[in-house]
Protein backbone atom coordinates (compact mmCIF):
# COMPACT_ATOMS: atom_id res chain seq x y z
CA UNK A 1 0.00 0.00 0.00
CA UNK A 2 1.20 3.51 -1.36
CA UNK A 3 1.68 5.68 1.33
CA UNK A 4 -1.20 7.89 2.68
CA UNK A 5 -3.62 5.25 1.67
CA UNK A 6 -4.19 4.16 5.23
CA UNK A 7 -6.16 7.96 5.75
CA UNK A 8 -8.48 7.35 2.19
CA UNK A 9 -12.36 7.40 2.64
CA UNK A 10 -14.54 5.04 0.73
CA UNK A 11 -14.69 6.77 -2.67
CA UNK A 12 -11.74 8.60 -2.78
CA UNK A 13 -9.46 8.16 -5.78
CA UNK A 14 -5.76 9.53 -5.77
CA UNK A 15 -3.35 9.38 -9.28
CA UNK A 16 0.13 9.02 -8.01
CA UNK A 17 2.14 8.71 -11.05
CA UNK A 18 1.51 9.93 -14.69
CA UNK A 19 3.38 8.91 -17.73
CA UNK A 20 1.83 10.91 -20.92
CA UNK A 21 -1.77 9.40 -20.21
CA UNK A 22 -1.23 6.39 -18.24
CA UNK A 23 -1.95 6.71 -14.71
CA UNK A 24 -0.87 4.69 -11.42
CA UNK A 25 -3.74 5.46 -8.58
CA UNK A 26 -5.16 3.97 -5.65
CA UNK A 27 -9.15 3.42 -5.42
CA UNK A 28 -10.70 3.25 -1.96
CA UNK A 29 -13.69 1.12 -1.41
CA UNK A 30 -15.49 -0.13 1.90
CA UNK A 31 -13.67 -3.71 1.76
CA UNK A 32 -10.12 -2.09 1.18
CA UNK A 33 -7.69 -0.39 -1.70
CA UNK A 34 -7.68 -1.23 -5.43
CA UNK A 35 -4.48 -0.44 -6.54
CA UNK A 36 -4.57 0.60 -10.62
CA UNK A 37 -3.92 -0.18 -13.44
CA UNK A 38 -6.07 -3.27 -12.25
CA UNK A 39 -7.73 -6.44 -14.33
CA UNK A 40 -10.28 -8.28 -12.07
CA UNK A 41 -11.22 -11.17 -12.20
CA UNK A 42 -14.74 -12.23 -13.57
CA UNK A 43 -16.89 -14.11 -11.16
CA UNK A 44 -20.04 -14.22 -12.74
CA UNK A 45 -22.21 -16.88 -10.62
CA UNK A 46 -20.20 -16.04 -7.81
CA UNK A 47 -17.29 -17.70 -8.44
CA UNK A 48 -14.49 -17.32 -10.53
CA UNK A 49 -14.39 -20.56 -12.42
CA UNK A 50 -11.88 -23.39 -11.27
CA UNK A 51 -10.65 -21.39 -8.47
CA UNK A 52 -10.59 -21.16 -4.97
CA UNK A 53 -11.17 -17.35 -3.58
CA UNK A 54 -7.62 -18.39 -1.95
CA UNK A 55 -5.94 -19.57 -4.87
CA UNK A 56 -7.27 -15.74 -6.47
CA UNK A 57 -5.39 -13.65 -3.50
CA UNK A 58 -2.21 -15.82 -3.85
CA UNK A 59 -2.39 -14.94 -7.63
CA UNK A 60 -2.38 -11.00 -6.72
CA UNK A 61 -5.84 -10.41 -7.08
CA UNK A 62 -7.57 -7.82 -5.63
CA UNK A 63 -11.34 -7.27 -7.04
CA UNK A 64 -13.61 -10.26 -8.00
CA UNK A 65 -16.56 -9.59 -10.17
CA UNK A 66 -20.11 -11.06 -9.94
CA UNK A 67 -22.97 -10.33 -12.35
CA UNK A 68 -26.88 -8.86 -11.15
CA UNK A 69 -28.41 -10.80 -14.08
CA UNK A 70 -26.97 -14.80 -13.29
CA UNK A 71 -27.18 -14.01 -9.40
CA UNK A 72 -30.26 -12.79 -9.79
CA UNK A 73 -32.14 -15.63 -11.48
CA UNK A 74 -29.81 -17.67 -9.44
CA UNK A 75 -29.61 -18.26 -6.13
CA UNK A 76 -31.47 -14.90 -6.01
CA UNK A 77 -30.09 -11.64 -4.66
CA UNK A 78 -32.99 -12.16 -1.04
CA UNK A 79 -30.82 -15.84 -0.83
CA UNK A 80 -28.01 -14.03 -0.82
CA UNK A 81 -28.56 -11.66 1.66
CA UNK A 82 -29.74 -13.80 4.20
CA UNK A 83 -26.55 -15.64 3.83
CA UNK A 84 -24.53 -12.52 4.73
CA UNK A 85 -24.12 -10.53 1.13
CA UNK A 86 -22.08 -11.83 -1.60
CA UNK A 87 -18.29 -11.10 0.40
CA UNK A 88 -19.48 -14.33 2.88
CA UNK A 89 -21.50 -16.03 0.58
CA UNK A 90 -18.66 -16.58 -1.70
CA UNK A 91 -15.84 -16.34 0.81
CA UNK A 92 -14.40 -13.32 -0.67
CA UNK A 93 -12.69 -10.37 1.58
CA UNK A 94 -11.59 -8.03 -1.10
CA UNK A 95 -13.54 -5.43 -2.79
CA UNK A 96 -16.63 -7.00 -5.54
CA UNK A 97 -18.11 -5.48 -8.38
CA UNK A 98 -21.05 -6.42 -10.09
CA UNK A 99 -22.24 -5.83 -13.14
CA UNK A 100 -25.65 -4.09 -14.13
CA UNK A 101 -26.85 -6.70 -15.86
CA UNK A 102 -27.10 -4.73 -18.91
CA UNK A 103 -25.12 -6.82 -21.20
CA UNK A 104 -26.41 -9.93 -20.43
CA UNK A 105 -30.37 -8.58 -21.14
CA UNK A 106 -28.21 -7.30 -24.23
CA UNK A 107 -26.56 -10.90 -25.25
CA UNK A 108 -30.43 -12.50 -24.84
CA UNK A 109 -32.03 -10.27 -27.34
CA UNK A 110 -33.94 -13.27 -28.50
CA UNK A 111 -36.15 -13.35 -24.91
CA UNK A 112 -36.41 -9.57 -24.32
CA UNK A 113 -39.01 -6.46 -24.60
CA UNK A 114 -37.48 -3.16 -23.80
CA UNK A 115 -39.23 -0.41 -23.19
CA UNK A 116 -38.42 2.96 -21.14
CA UNK A 117 -39.39 1.46 -17.48
CA UNK A 118 -37.09 -1.30 -18.44
CA UNK A 119 -36.37 -4.82 -19.99
CA UNK A 120 -39.14 -7.80 -19.95
CA UNK A 121 -37.06 -10.71 -20.67
CA UNK A 122 -37.70 -15.05 -20.34
CA UNK A 123 -34.63 -16.72 -18.15
CA UNK A 124 -32.41 -18.76 -20.31
CA UNK A 125 -33.02 -21.13 -17.53
CA UNK A 126 -36.51 -21.95 -16.96
CA UNK A 127 -38.28 -19.63 -19.96
CA UNK A 128 -39.73 -17.53 -16.37
CA UNK A 129 -40.40 -14.38 -16.96
CA UNK A 130 -38.56 -11.60 -15.18
CA UNK A 131 -38.27 -7.68 -15.29
CA UNK A 132 -34.99 -5.58 -14.60
CA UNK A 133 -35.17 -1.36 -14.53
CA UNK A 134 -32.68 0.65 -13.30
CA UNK A 135 -34.34 0.53 -9.75
CA UNK A 136 -34.34 -3.43 -9.60
CA UNK A 137 -31.17 -3.43 -11.21
CA UNK A 138 -29.82 -0.95 -8.10
CA UNK A 139 -32.01 -3.05 -5.50
CA UNK A 140 -30.29 -6.44 -6.42
CA UNK A 141 -26.96 -4.73 -5.98
CA UNK A 142 -27.33 -3.12 -2.55
CA UNK A 143 -28.71 -6.84 -1.71
CA UNK A 144 -25.76 -8.57 -2.82
CA UNK A 145 -23.70 -5.69 -1.06
CA UNK A 146 -21.37 -4.77 -3.73
CA UNK A 147 -18.68 -2.12 -3.47
CA UNK A 148 -19.24 -0.65 -7.04
CA UNK A 149 -22.52 -0.88 -8.25
CA UNK A 150 -22.42 -0.37 -12.40
CA UNK A 151 -25.69 2.01 -13.35
CA UNK A 152 -28.14 0.06 -15.94
CA UNK A 153 -27.59 0.68 -19.24
CA UNK A 154 -28.41 -0.47 -22.64
CA UNK A 155 -26.01 -2.03 -25.00
CA UNK A 156 -26.41 -1.79 -28.25
CA UNK A 157 -25.06 -4.66 -31.06
CA UNK A 158 -22.51 -3.75 -33.69
CA UNK A 159 -23.11 -2.26 -36.06
CA UNK A 160 -25.93 0.32 -35.62
CA UNK A 161 -27.10 2.76 -37.15
CA UNK A 162 -27.12 6.75 -35.51
CA UNK A 163 -30.66 6.71 -34.80
CA UNK A 164 -30.30 3.55 -32.47
CA UNK A 165 -26.91 5.17 -30.94
CA UNK A 166 -28.73 8.60 -30.23
CA UNK A 167 -31.91 6.60 -28.95
CA UNK A 168 -29.82 4.49 -26.74
CA UNK A 169 -27.77 7.02 -25.48
CA UNK A 170 -30.18 9.10 -24.44
CA UNK A 171 -32.07 6.26 -22.76
CA UNK A 172 -28.76 5.30 -21.24
CA UNK A 173 -28.69 9.02 -19.11
CA UNK A 174 -32.74 8.67 -18.12
CA UNK A 175 -31.79 4.88 -16.62
CA UNK A 176 -28.53 6.38 -15.15
CA UNK A 177 -30.52 9.13 -13.52
CA UNK A 178 -32.84 7.07 -11.97
CA UNK A 179 -29.71 4.69 -11.54
CA UNK A 180 -28.59 7.22 -9.09
CA UNK A 181 -31.85 7.85 -7.33
CA UNK A 182 -32.25 4.71 -6.22
CA UNK A 183 -29.04 3.74 -5.06
CA UNK A 184 -28.81 4.41 -1.48
CA UNK A 185 -26.42 2.18 -0.19
CA UNK A 186 -23.59 4.19 1.57
CA UNK A 187 -20.75 1.70 1.92
CA UNK A 188 -21.17 1.22 -2.68
CA UNK A 189 -19.89 3.36 -5.65
CA UNK A 190 -22.49 4.05 -8.46
CA UNK A 191 -20.06 3.60 -11.59
CA UNK A 192 -22.31 5.35 -14.95
CA UNK A 193 -21.44 3.83 -18.26
CA UNK A 194 -20.89 5.64 -21.54
CA UNK A 195 -21.62 4.68 -24.55
CA UNK A 196 -22.44 5.74 -28.26
CA UNK A 197 -21.00 2.61 -30.37
CA UNK A 198 -18.05 3.01 -32.28
CA UNK A 199 -18.95 6.70 -33.38
CA UNK A 200 -16.01 9.30 -31.59
CA UNK A 201 -18.99 11.80 -32.14
CA UNK A 202 -21.05 9.81 -30.16
CA UNK A 203 -18.84 8.35 -27.77
CA UNK A 204 -18.34 12.56 -26.71
CA UNK A 205 -21.45 12.91 -26.41
CA UNK A 206 -22.51 10.13 -24.47
CA UNK A 207 -19.37 11.07 -22.40
CA UNK A 208 -20.60 14.60 -21.47
CA UNK A 209 -24.13 13.49 -20.07
CA UNK A 210 -22.44 10.29 -18.02
CA UNK A 211 -20.25 12.64 -16.63
CA UNK A 212 -22.57 15.54 -16.07
CA UNK A 213 -23.77 13.07 -12.85
CA UNK A 214 -21.33 13.30 -10.29
CA UNK A 215 -20.69 10.10 -9.69
CA UNK A 216 -17.49 8.37 -7.50
CA UNK A 217 -16.43 6.34 -10.98
CA UNK A 218 -17.52 6.12 -15.17
CA UNK A 219 -16.56 2.88 -17.57
CA UNK A 220 -16.98 2.83 -20.92
CA UNK A 221 -19.43 0.13 -22.18
CA UNK A 222 -20.44 -1.44 -25.45
CA UNK A 223 -17.06 -2.43 -26.99
CA UNK A 224 -16.51 -6.16 -27.39
CA UNK A 225 -19.70 -6.73 -28.87
CA UNK A 226 -18.69 -8.18 -32.28
CA UNK A 227 -16.56 -4.92 -33.66
CA UNK A 228 -13.19 -5.19 -35.22
CA UNK A 229 -10.49 -4.39 -32.24
CA UNK A 230 -8.86 -2.26 -34.14
CA UNK A 231 -11.87 0.55 -34.06
CA UNK A 232 -11.29 -0.07 -30.16
CA UNK A 233 -7.54 0.88 -30.72
CA UNK A 234 -8.17 3.70 -32.32
CA UNK A 235 -10.61 4.89 -30.40
CA UNK A 236 -9.33 4.59 -27.12
CA UNK A 237 -6.78 7.59 -27.42
CA UNK A 238 -9.38 10.54 -28.35
CA UNK A 239 -12.00 8.80 -25.59
CA UNK A 240 -10.42 7.92 -22.35
CA UNK A 241 -7.93 10.77 -21.65
CA UNK A 242 -11.05 13.08 -21.65
CA UNK A 243 -12.98 10.88 -19.07
CA UNK A 244 -12.85 12.60 -15.68
CA UNK A 245 -9.42 13.02 -14.61
CA UNK A 246 -10.06 12.69 -11.03
CA UNK A 247 -11.99 9.55 -10.84
CA UNK A 248 -11.38 6.29 -11.97
CA UNK A 249 -11.83 5.42 -15.75
CA UNK A 250 -13.15 1.31 -16.33
CA UNK A 251 -12.96 -0.60 -19.74
CA UNK A 252 -15.85 -3.13 -19.41
CA UNK A 253 -15.03 -6.58 -21.35
CA UNK A 254 -12.47 -6.21 -22.61
CA UNK A 255 -9.48 -8.17 -23.31
CA UNK A 256 -6.69 -9.50 -24.65
CA UNK A 257 -3.20 -8.24 -22.90
CA UNK A 258 -2.63 -6.46 -26.38
CA UNK A 259 -5.82 -4.38 -25.03
CA UNK A 260 -4.86 -3.59 -21.93
CA UNK A 261 -1.63 -2.60 -22.69
CA UNK A 262 -3.39 0.23 -25.41
CA UNK A 263 -5.69 1.00 -23.07
CA UNK A 264 -3.76 1.55 -19.82
CA UNK A 265 -1.31 3.91 -22.24
CA UNK A 266 -4.62 5.46 -23.01
CA UNK A 267 -5.55 6.03 -19.50
CA UNK A 268 -7.76 3.24 -17.92
CA UNK A 269 -7.83 2.09 -14.68
CA UNK A 270 -9.41 -0.77 -14.57
CA UNK A 271 -10.26 -3.88 -16.62
CA UNK A 272 -12.52 -7.38 -16.36
CA UNK A 273 -12.58 -10.13 -19.21
CA UNK A 274 -13.82 -13.48 -19.05
CA UNK A 275 -10.73 -14.36 -21.53
CA UNK A 276 -8.00 -15.42 -19.48
CA UNK A 277 -10.64 -17.75 -17.77
CA UNK A 278 -12.46 -18.66 -20.81
CA UNK A 279 -9.50 -19.64 -22.73
CA UNK A 280 -7.75 -21.59 -20.00
CA UNK A 281 -10.70 -23.94 -19.94
CA UNK A 282 -9.98 -24.45 -23.80
CA UNK A 283 -6.16 -24.84 -23.67
CA UNK A 284 -5.16 -21.52 -24.95
CA UNK A 285 -1.99 -19.90 -22.39
CA UNK A 286 -1.42 -16.66 -22.16
CA UNK A 287 3.08 -16.26 -21.84
CA UNK A 288 5.37 -13.60 -21.68
CA UNK A 289 5.94 -15.16 -25.20
CA UNK A 290 3.06 -15.06 -26.94
CA UNK A 291 -0.17 -17.35 -26.19
CA UNK A 292 0.33 -21.03 -25.82
CA UNK A 293 -1.91 -24.10 -27.42
CA UNK A 294 -1.04 -26.50 -24.79
CA UNK A 295 -2.93 -29.34 -27.04
CA UNK A 296 -0.29 -29.10 -29.35
CA UNK A 297 1.98 -32.00 -30.42
CA UNK A 298 5.53 -30.47 -30.07
CA UNK A 299 4.43 -30.62 -26.61
CA UNK A 300 4.16 -34.20 -26.34
CA UNK A 301 7.31 -34.71 -24.25
CA UNK A 302 8.12 -31.12 -23.21
CA UNK A 303 9.54 -31.31 -19.74
CA UNK A 304 9.73 -27.43 -19.66
CA UNK A 305 6.84 -25.14 -17.83
CA UNK A 306 4.59 -23.29 -19.56
CA UNK A 307 6.17 -19.61 -19.18
CA UNK A 308 9.87 -20.09 -17.79
CA UNK A 309 9.76 -16.18 -16.95
CA UNK A 310 6.53 -17.36 -14.64
CA UNK A 311 6.83 -18.07 -10.95
CA UNK A 312 2.97 -19.06 -10.15
CA UNK A 313 2.25 -22.61 -8.83
CA UNK A 314 1.73 -24.10 -12.52
CA UNK A 315 4.59 -23.18 -13.64
CA UNK A 316 6.64 -23.94 -10.61
CA UNK A 317 5.11 -27.62 -10.58
CA UNK A 318 4.03 -28.88 -13.88
CA UNK A 319 5.63 -29.65 -17.63
CA UNK A 320 3.93 -28.92 -20.92
CA UNK A 321 3.95 -32.05 -21.15
CA UNK A 322 1.93 -33.11 -18.07
CA UNK A 323 -0.71 -30.66 -18.94
CA UNK A 324 -0.93 -31.45 -22.07
CA UNK A 325 -1.62 -34.98 -20.99
CA UNK A 326 -4.69 -33.16 -18.50
CA UNK A 327 -6.08 -31.10 -21.22
CA UNK A 328 -6.63 -34.09 -23.93
CA UNK A 329 -8.10 -36.24 -21.08
CA UNK A 330 -10.55 -33.83 -20.11
CA UNK A 331 -9.21 -33.48 -16.44
CA UNK A 332 -10.17 -30.99 -14.36
CA UNK A 333 -6.94 -30.62 -13.16
CA UNK A 334 -5.91 -29.53 -16.47
CA UNK A 335 -8.59 -26.73 -16.10
CA UNK A 336 -7.66 -25.39 -12.89
CA UNK A 337 -4.12 -25.19 -13.62
CA UNK A 338 -4.30 -23.40 -16.58
CA UNK A 339 -6.44 -21.07 -14.82
CA UNK A 340 -4.17 -20.45 -12.13
CA UNK A 341 -1.30 -19.53 -14.67
CA UNK A 342 -3.81 -17.18 -17.44
CA UNK A 343 -4.91 -15.47 -13.83
CA UNK A 344 -1.62 -14.94 -12.30
CA UNK A 345 -0.12 -13.59 -15.74
CA UNK A 346 -3.06 -10.80 -16.01
CA UNK A 347 -2.36 -9.66 -12.38
CA UNK A 348 1.19 -10.05 -13.12
CA UNK A 349 0.89 -8.09 -16.36
CA UNK A 350 -1.17 -5.60 -14.26
CA UNK A 351 1.67 -5.37 -11.59
CA UNK A 352 4.58 -4.77 -13.98
CA UNK A 353 2.57 -2.11 -15.48
CA UNK A 354 2.12 -0.33 -12.11
CA UNK A 355 5.68 -0.40 -11.01
CA UNK A 356 6.96 0.53 -14.50
CA UNK A 357 4.69 3.93 -13.86
CA UNK A 358 5.96 4.44 -10.77
CA UNK A 359 9.78 4.15 -12.62
CA UNK A 360 9.03 6.29 -15.04
CA UNK A 361 9.70 3.35 -17.44
CA UNK A 362 6.07 3.20 -19.04
CA UNK A 363 6.68 3.42 -22.27
CA UNK A 364 9.64 0.98 -22.46
CA UNK A 365 7.16 -1.37 -20.54
CA UNK A 366 4.56 -0.78 -22.91
CA UNK A 367 6.89 -1.08 -26.27
CA UNK A 368 8.37 -4.23 -24.62
CA UNK A 369 4.49 -6.29 -24.09
CA UNK A 370 3.60 -4.86 -27.58
CA UNK A 371 6.60 -6.26 -29.47
CA UNK A 372 6.24 -9.39 -27.15
CA UNK A 373 2.47 -10.03 -28.00
CA UNK A 374 2.06 -8.61 -31.76
CA UNK A 375 2.37 -12.31 -33.64
CA UNK A 376 0.79 -14.05 -31.46
CA UNK A 377 -2.03 -12.33 -28.82
CA UNK A 378 -5.30 -12.21 -31.42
Amino acid sequence: MLDGNKTMTTGEFKVHHTAGNARRATLMTAHGPVQTPVFMAVGTKATVKAMTPEELKECGTQVVLGNTYHLHLRPGEKTIAKMGGLHKFMNWHGPILTDSGGFQVFSLSQLRNMSEEGVEFRSHLDGAKHFISPEKSMEIQMDLGSDIIMAFDECLQYPATEEEIDKSMALTYRWLLRSRDAMVRKESLLFGIVQGGLSLKHRLKSMEQICSVDLPGYALGGFSVGEPIHLMHELLPHVAPKMPANKPRYLMGVGTPTDLIIAIDSGIDMFDCVMPTRVARNGTIFTWRGKVSIKRSEYREDPSPLDPECDCYTCRNYSKSYLRHLFLSGEILGSRLNTIHNIYFYMKLMERARKAIEEGRWEEYRNDCLTRFAKKDS
